[in-house]
This record gives structure tokens, sequence and C-alpha cells, in this order.
């Protein structure tokens, strides 16, 4: 019986990937490097061996499945080549396996994960469903009708997926070390469209998505009026957010959701969507929407003494933007605090502007160092070329977070994608 074997096994997709197997009753294991990262817990919690990276690991009768992470002089990957083991890349695996199913790839350069979350939780109240969310989650069902899926834009990744069914959230300039510009982006999510089998469900009020062309159906969603599945009579509170969902003019249904912002709102009516094209009732659409917890590093919030602090994975201004906006609607009366970390060196001096303008929206902030990445460690700019831009700005180290405590009754939002939660567990420790 094939064993197959992660190489870079605690990457968020890959970790998913490796559950959705191991609970399908296939023999899983895997390797990395040895510092503790939050997608190891679900794989321990399952049993599933994960080693060190070494040559040892390789053996015949495995099938290597290889993180996009790694070059093919990795040892590992190095040694199975050499032994004749296959060696299959994450993203070409996923393109085959996703043909068991019916297949729901879940894609814009915002959003992706926190709607691939929603998306699962609904639809497996009507039928067995199979996900694989980009925050470390996955889930394997043998009898599966469903599978959703992340499906990620950087690098052209998404190129090997020929879903039934794409929903794609946005179109944004990102990842500048390797897009050139929003033109380049426009062409990857085009490429894709064309790739799709049975349907596309696509954000109308995006700037770029109704330029989209497919071979099959385009169905839009947004607050515009020409949009097919339309969102009205929004009321938004403290509690979460209700609406009225107006299919092509004609009243639909309302729904309620224990989420907050504009955004929030987009991702209920991308999985509405989906769910009334696939025929889903109403009702389970209501009550699974209702009952959504969430996904990992995703305005995740726990309360200490009179603080709320918030996990929160934005690392791009309008995701900065939309976490202020939700921190607001939930709680109107707080001030909003921002420890924010900057992710790439490339990323934070293309948007240098656009971060400084989305991170005035708090009332303080605290910017840690640039995390860099496996690609580049250094860059041409200095997380003080930020610092002069934002007048309620100051730096704040890992050995410093002891300063957040005059912000009394406030709201403090550690966001980005590096290693940002050091810096409130450190918090934490002190209020501890």
């Amino acid at each position: 019986m094939t064993v197959y074997h992660f190489v870079g096994i605690k990457g968020t997709g890959m970790s998913s990937l490796a559950q959705i197997l191991h609970d399908m009753g296939y023999t899983v294991q895997g390797s990395d490097i040895e510092k503790t990262i939050f997608t190891q817990k679900a794989l321990e919690d399952r049993g599933i061996p994960i080693f060190p990276f070494s040559e040892e690991n390789i053996k015949d009768g495995l099938t290597v499945i290889a993180g996009n992470a790694f070059q093919d002089t990795h040892l590992e990957i190095e040694a199975a080549i050499k032994l004749g083991v296959p060696v299959i890349r994450y993203h070409r695996f996923l393109g085959d396996f996703m043909e068991k199913f019916t297949s729901v790839a879940i894609t814009g350069v915002h959003g992706k994960t926190s709607t691939t979350g929603l998306l699962s939780h609904v639809i497996q109240g009507a039928e067995p469903t199979s996900y694989l969310i980009g925050d470390g989650t996955g889930k394997g069902v043998h009898d599966s009708k469903y599978f959703i899926f992340e499906a990620c834009e950087y690098r052209r990744h998404f190129l090997s997926y020929f879903p039934d069914y794409a929903i794609m959230t946005n179109i944004d300039f990102d990842h500048p070390d390797y897009f050139t510009s929003i033109e380049d982006v426009f062409d990857a999510f085009q490429k894709m469209a064309l790739q799709v089998n049975k349907g596309i469900i696509a954000c109308g009020d995006d700037e770029h998505l109704p330029q989209i062309h497919a071979k099959v159906p385009v169905v839009y969603y947004g607050f515009g009026e020409e949009n097919d599945f339309q969102a009205r009579n929004i009321e938004k509170n403290t509690e979460g957010t209700q609406f009225d969902v107006f299919v092509r003019n004609t009243f639909y249904a309302s729904f309620k959701i224990p989420t907050y912002g504009d955004h929030s709102i987009l991702n209920a009516l991308s999985v509405i969507a989906l769910c009334h094209y696939e025929e889903v009732d109403v009702e389970v659409i209501g009550q699974r929407l209702l009952t959504f917890e969430g996904v990992k590093r995703r305005f995740n919030e726990k309360r200490v003494g009179d603080q709320v602090l918030i996990d929160d994975y934005a690392h791009h201004p309008t995701e900065i933007s939309v976490t202020i906006d939700a921190a607001r609607q939930k709680y109107p009366d707080r001030d909003i605090v921002a420890v924010f970390q900057p992710h790439t060196f490339t990323r934070t001096q293309s948007f240098l502007e656009e971060f400084a303008n989305s991170l005035k929206k708090a009332d303080y902030v605290y910017l840690c160092d640039i995390f860099g990445s496996a690609r580049e460690n250094a860059g041409k700019l200095s997380i003080h070329d930020l610092l002069n831009k934002i007048d309620q700005a100051e730096l704040i180290e890992e050995n410093e977070t002891e300063i957040l405590k005059k912000h009394e009754n406030s709201v403090l939002v550690f966001m980005g994608a590096g290693d940002i939660q050091k810096y409130q567990k450190a918090y934490e420790q002190i209020l501890a």
C-alpha cells in the first residue's frame, strides 16, 4: 500500500492535504523544520508522524508529495529522485485528486481562506463534503459529494486545477515578488476562468472581475443592483450582520451572520450563490451561516482583562482596512490599536503609501520590524520608512509589549503573515 510522504508537511496547504488523505484511510507521514508551527497540531492529533528533514526519511514504497516552497535541490527530493521514488508537486497532486468529486475552487487575492471555511461549513450541512482550507485545516470524508478547496494565485499555482466551480472573490495587486502589475494578476485569473467546467461565482462589485471571460456561466454577487445576487436592507450591529438577498431583483431570503464588515457579507453572498446554484435548501444555508465559527488566524478574539486581543492574518493594505472596519463595527465604543508586522520587503516597498493609509484608520499603531521570507531576507527599505508616514505610530519589539497595557478598555489587533503571534503571546504572558 502506498505511503504518502509530505516534504514540508507543516505548510498550510500541505498540512490540510495530509489530514484529508489520512481521514480517507491512506498512510501519511511527513517532514519539516523542527520549529513549532500552528499547523502541526491537527497532524499530531491524528497521529501523523512528522520527522525532521533527512535523506534517511526517503525509502522505496513511498510516494513523495513536495511542497511548493521547496526546490528540486532539497535533500529529500534529491534523494527520492535518486531512488526512483515518485515525486509529485502539491498543486499537481491536488489537481488530480479533485477529479473524484464535485469540486469548488475558492480563489481571489483576499478572502479565500474565510470563504473556503464558510462554504465548507455550510454545504456539509446538505451533503458529505471534504475540504482543504488554507489555514492548515483539512477533512476527508469517504463518500464525499463535494470537495471545497482554497486555490492560490501565487506563481499561478491554481492553473494546475480544472474545477467544476470557482468562486472568485476579487482581483488585486499582491505578491510583487512574482506578479509585475495588476494586468499580470488579471491575466492569471483570466486563464483560471477558462479552466472552470460548470460555473463561476464572481464578485460583481470588484473593479476587474466583470471583465472576466469564461466558457461557462458567470454569476455575479455584490451590493450593486446589476448583480445576479444582491444584498439589500443591511443591518449591522455589535452582534453581527443581517441582510436580505435578492436573486435577479426577486426576494430570495433573509440571512444573519455572526461576523462583521462588508467583506463578510460578500463572502456569505458568494456561498449563498453557489449553494443556490447547487439547489441546497435555503433553511440549511441560513442555519449553517449562523453557526460558522470562523477559521484560524482570521479575526480570532480573546478577552484578557478589560482588553480584547484579535489575531488576524491581514498582510495587505486592503485586508488591514477591512479588519479595522470589522473591529469598529463590533466594538464601536473602544479605541482600536493596530499592532502590525509587514510581511516581505517587496510587498512593504510596493504598498508603502497604502499601508500607511490603511493603518491610519486605527487610533494607535505599533509597528514590528519587517518579516522577511525564505526568498528574501533584506530589502531597500526598513520599518522606519513606514513609521515616518504614520503620525500615531511607534515601533515595538517583542520584549517591549508591556507598553500595550496603557490602552485600557481597547481592542488590540495583531496583524501580519509572519510571526506576529509571538508579540501577542509575549503580551499575554505579561498580563498573566
